[in-house]
């Protein structure tokens, strides 16, 4: 609106030649928008960033300490808890809010037909099968990633990049939404929680009546269920890369749905983790993120992705033809994982996107996308983009982070989980 308006112009003007430092979140203008758990978040030791227009959790410090950001090169503040609660997600359970997600629902006779020309893999046919999907630009590249899931009789919910909704919906324009086809963005209309680790099998059974064995709840399914009382859907998906299960209900419900998971999980441990938890998890993970390692800049066989398109497929979808003219060129480089030798503590600082990487000549191999320390694993870990003809697994490489070369590994699989067992299990 434009007392929020009003406050960026004015913060941009008077901060113009000031050094911004990375995860540096910006006061002015907010909050603008919060969903009713937020006074809760904060008691847990909530700090706040800003995303999609709400104040969102980024990391949370011990329960009324007030917390608060510091920014800088080297690792800071929030270092040290953000890690704590990966740790506690990876050896007991951990709940993530998703709410910043995407959300879409797609709904009536023609709705699988309408997301058969929008996305690049076959779209589930049987309720309770989910799908990830690449979204291609008109030259192939990767314009977005989708994970959608069939709910019931001509009705799918799909979730996206929370950021990137705005620049979506010219990709759903760009599909004819023929009669019997409704879309609908959800994403206010609902909220979400990831409960994730070892016990959230354990956390999320004493909140349901729904089936979550393994046998009756596999990787990539879905249920509608009723979760401590609320309406909601299940999705068996972890953006941590452990064993997880993604819960989606109505907004007000939001304050409702937090309280009961905390109090379900307290006997196993149980402990809220942010954005930069999130990031942490998925980096060393080698999950890619929109943005940073997707982008239409880049070929879906240069990030790994070109395994989820089907050209089997009956019919036309967007960004086919621009697919098909590049699917068998070789890629120009590949989206890797480095395990990074940094100093330990808060003396030291990890990649954070945009550093330069080069061979042990000296000469550059690439650039890093998105870096973290990775928790799980015990070492600072980034990932980014080589140039196809350095690729070397079990070579040395520099990383330049604040100007000073860091010995990086190449990585020939994630360094956490490469089997996904945990994720399966």
């Amino acid at each position: 609106d434009k007392a929020y308006t009003k406050a960026k112009v004015a913060d941009s003007y008077m901060n113009r030649f000031k050094i911004h430092f990375p995860f540096e979140e910006r006061s002015a203008g907010r909050p603008v928008m919060t969903r009713p758990g937020y006074e809760r978040q904060k008691e847990l030791g909530g700090v706040f960033g800003f995303s999609f227009g709400y104040e969102h959790p980024q990391w949370y410090g011990e329960p009324g300490s007030n917390p608060v950001d510091e920014f800088g090169f080297n690792r800071t503040s929030w270092w040290q808890p953000a890690g704590d609660a990966c740790l506690n997600l990876r050896e007991n359970v951990g709940v993530v809010d998703v709410s910043n997600f995407a959300k879409y629902e797609i709904k009536g006779p023609n709705a699988h037909a309408w997301l058969d020309h929008f996305a690049a893999n076959t779209i589930p046919t049987e309720i309770g099968r989910s799908c990830l999907t690449p979204l291609l630009s008109k030259r192939g590249g990767i314009a977005g990633d989708f994970t959608i899931t069939k709910v019931d009789e001509d009705s799918y919910f799909m979730i996206g990049s929370g950021i990137a909704e705005r620049y979506h919906q010219r990709y759903f324009n760009a599909v004819p939404i023929t009669d019997g086809v409704e879309i609908t963005s959800a994403t206010h209309a609902y909220c979400g929680f990831n409960i994730a680790g070892p016990k959230a099998r354990a956390v999320l059974s004493s909140l349901t009546d729904a089936d979550l064995s393994n046998e009756g709840f596999k990787f990539m399914r879905s249920q509608s269920a009723t979760v401590a009382g609320i309406p909601a859907l299940i999705l068996r998906v972890s953006f941590t890369g452990d064993l997880g299960f993604e819960v989606y209900f109505p907004q007000d419900q939001h304050l409702t749905m937090l309280d009961a998971i905390l109090a379900a999980g307290e006997p196993h441990g149980i402990k809220p983790a942010g954005s930069r938890s999130l990031l942490s998890l998925r980096v060393e993970k080698g999950y890619g993120s929109w943005g940073r390692e997707y982008s239409p800049e880049y070929w879906p066989q240069e990030v790994g992705l070109d395994r989820l398109i089907k050209l089997d497929k009956k019919g036309d979808f967007l960004g086919r033809a621009g697919y098909e003219a590049i699917k068998d060129n070789a890629p120009r480089e590949r989206l890797v994982q480095w395990t990074v030798k940094t100093t330990a503590g808060l003396a030291g600082a990890d990649a954070s996107g945009g550093e330069p990487v080069f061979l042990p000549d000296g000469k550059p191999g690439g650039r890093v996308s998105s870096g973290a320390y990775g928790w799980g694993v015990g070492t600072s870990v980034a990932l980014g983009f080589v140039k196809s003809e350095h690729y070397r697994p079990g070579e040395t490489y520099h990383i330049a982070i604040l100007g000073e070369p860091h010995e990086a590994i190449l990585q020939s699989e994630p360094v956490f989980d490469a089997a996904g067992a945990r994720l399966r299990g």
